[in-house]
Order: structure tokens, then sequence, then C-alpha cells
């Protein structure tokens, strides 16, 4: 014959608590959903502005490049005008920032501030 188990003995999460929970999952999972382009367009930005760096030397030859990487790339956030390009040591710096709003409800935005430069930073080693 079976023992009865004691109900102060069992554990975990009623069905209300796993809806609960659930409930949170889901919408972080679909606020997660709607960075990724936003993230995935920052990584396009940067990896156009690395390969600028190397490539262009004078102020137009850099927008020309960046618009032309832009194109390829899709990025529709920031253009060439944007990019704030200064000398720095007989180096080319290219700096940028923009915000990214994300409409969550009817009157509530996520906005996210990227920003990104070629300088160098401290404690890298130039070569």
């Amino acid at each position: 014959m079976a023992t009865p188990v004691l109900k102060s003995r069992q554990r975990g999460l009623s069905i209300v608590g796993v809806i609960f929970f659930g409930g949170i999952i889901v919408i972080l999972l679909l606020v997660a959903a709607q960075l990724v382009p936003a993230i995935t367009e920052y990584i396009a930005i940067e990896r156009a502005v690395q390969k600028i760096k190397g490539e262009a030397t004078t102020v137009p030859e850099i927008r020309a490049a960046f618009d032309r990487h832009a194109v390829i790339d899709d990025i529709k956030s920031i253009n060439s005008k944007d990019l704030d390009i200064t000398k720095d040591n007989d180096r080319v710096v290219i700096s940028y920032a923009y915000s990214y709003q994300m409409q969550l409800l009817d009157n509530v935005r996520l906005v996210i501030d990227f920003s990104g430069t070629t300088r160098d930073r401290p404690g890298k080693q130039v070569q």
C-alpha cells in the first residue's frame, strides 16, 4: 500500500507561478528579438568604420567609402555626414554616435545609445 505524500513535503511552482514566470520569459524574448537588428547594424557600422580607417585618408574619401559600405551592409541609422572625422597625431580618427529607439508599447520606448571611435584606447598596443 502506498503511503500518502504530505502536502508540506511537496515542492515546485503552482500553475499561477508557471504562467507568471512564463509570461516574463516571453516578454524578455520578444524584447531581445527586437534588439537583434539594432545590434547587428551597430556591428556592421563598427566593421565599416574599422575598414575605412585603413583605406581612406581624406575626408571626402572616408565619407564616400562609408556610403559604399552603408549600401552594401544596409546601414540606415547613420550616414556619412554623421561621422566625426578628425586628425590626432597624423592619424585619422573617425567617431560616431547615434540613438536607436524601439517601440515597446503604445507610449513606452526603449532607447539605446551607440557610439564608437577608431581612436586608440588606453592600454591598447599600437603597432
